[in-house]
């Protein structure tokens, strides 16, 4: 009977996951594309940023916790692995074949779980008493603040429903096993055994399985869905230098064609292209790497409170870009998979979600680049932003106008006639 019932749990369980995953990968279809290269890079680049978690220690205290619970979670994969298979298989401890290597990943697990437990009560004791300054935004609604409590707690439910399984395990085993679970082992010589002890394990066995579950179908509707998505997210970063952006292809090739029309060789019989949006206007104009990083953003803040925008009092919050940029997809998503990509709600994610004046106080410093801990590009989405209003809308700032217009009657950002551009020089004289 436990089996059956397992198996309906596991197969509901994954099912709905499945569904939640389904529609929120089916909004990729409406975004752009994004080259992929460099495959060796990207293993380096994600063993340093997301196994060994190089950027969480800019802040070392906060970001040694943080590691822990990281790397915890990576061992107690396994032993809630084994679990599954014990619950579908109705056997118990099935991967005790891989002898010391198990033991030895029972033994951190069970270490790992304390530790995880405390490090979440840190967690907890900063957001609900310490008030910290990059945790609040106008970006942050009080749900935010909920969702994250929510889930700090379900990991803290995780880690002792664990432990308990640990203890009560130990106690009812007919062999002597205290020492794989040495932290449960040393509870379990504080409160003793007691004849509930096997009951005790089952609770604590389903509780934990059961909380596995629930825990895995909320993350797609969290903010802590970057469990599923900071790893991949990081493989496909952006590893180009900080500070060089992307150029446009069209106007590249536009440009090369004017400067050198004797290398650009067009085919009289090629077809003519469909005419894109210059920049991004919607978020059926950004790249899917773009909406990736949205849905990896962390809402950790450290992006915003290194801004130096946002620190003098500017609107921009390159945080509340990510959240814009998700919420704009969710809310328009759903709507082009009913009526297709060219739908239009009359809405936009510039403007609507996002104002002209948080994009132009951006200093383009990539500052929050550099500290997002899952290598979100966020300059790059402004970069867009400002493409579309300067290229489609003529809606530039009147300083840059200026600029684009002696730029264009000048050949050179400033206000003087061609012809006299080496008028600075007339006095000086050349010495053999």
């Amino acid at each position: 009977m436990k089996q059956i019932i397992f198996i309906i749990v596991f197969v509901l369980s994954f099912g709905t996951l499945a569904f939640s995953l389904r529609r929120i990968f089916s909004f990729f279809r409406f975004t752009n594309k994004f080259h992929i290269g460099s495959i060796g890079k990207r293993i380096s680049e994600t063993l340093a940023v997301a196994i060994f978690q190089t950027k969480i220690f800019r802040r070392p205290v906060i970001g040694f916790f943080h590691a822990l619970v990281f790397w915890g979670f990576c061992v107690i994969l396994v032993g809630s692995l084994e679990m599954m298979i014990d619950g579908i298989a109705g056997t118990d401890k099935s991967l005790s074949f891989l002898g010391p290597l198990y033991k030895l990943f029972m033994f951190f697990g069970d270490v790992f779980a304390f530790i995880i437990a405390i490090s979440i009560l840190i967690f907890l004791f900063r957001r609900i008493f310490l008030h910290i300054k990059r945790f609040n935004g106008i970006e942050m609604l009080h749900k935010s603040h909920v969702d994250a409590n929510i889930a700090l707690t379900l990991i803290l439910l995780l880690m002792i429903s664990l432990l308990g399984m640990n203890i009560f395990s130990i106690s009812i085993s007919k062999e002597n096993i205290g020492h794989i679970y040495p932290v449960s082992n040393a509870i379990l010589g504080l409160i003793g055994k007691g004849e509930e002890d096997i009951f005790l394990f089952e609770l604590c066995w389903w509780t934990h399985i059961c909380l596995i579950f629930l825990f895995m179908n909320i993350l797609p509707y969290s903010k802590h869905f970057h469990v599923f998505m900071s790893v991949p997210n990081v493989f496909l970063s952006r590893l180009s230098p900080l500070g060089k952006l992307p150029n446009m292809d069209d106007i590249t090739k536009e440009v090369k064609s004017m400067m050198f029309p004797d290398l650009v060789v067009e085919a009289a019989t090629d077809a003519p292209q469909e005419m894109k949006r210059f920049g991004v206007k919607d978020i059926e104009d950004v790249t899917w790497k773009n909406y990736l990083d949205s849905l990896s953003c962390t809402e950790c803040g450290r992006c915003t409170s290194s801004c130096p925008a946002n620190i003098t009092g500017k609107k921009l919050s390159p945080r509340k870009l990510m959240i814009d940029m998700r919420a704009r997809m969710k809310e328009k998503g759903k709507l082009m998979l009913k009526n297709g990509k060219t739908f239009s709600d009359n809405k936009s994610l510039l403007n609507d979600y996002i104002s002209a004046e948080e994009i132009w106080a951006c200093t383009t410093c990539n500052a929050c680049a550099q500290e997002c801990p899952v290598n979100i590009n966020h300059p790059e989405l402004i970069i867009y932003l400002r493409r579309y209003l300067v290229m489609e809308e003529s809606a530039a700032p009147s300083g840059l106008n200026v600029m684009f217009t002696n730029i264009e009657n000048n050949g050179a950002p400033w206000q003087f006639s061609p012809e006299d551009r080496l008028l600075w020089a007339k006095d000086f004289t050349i010495n053999n």
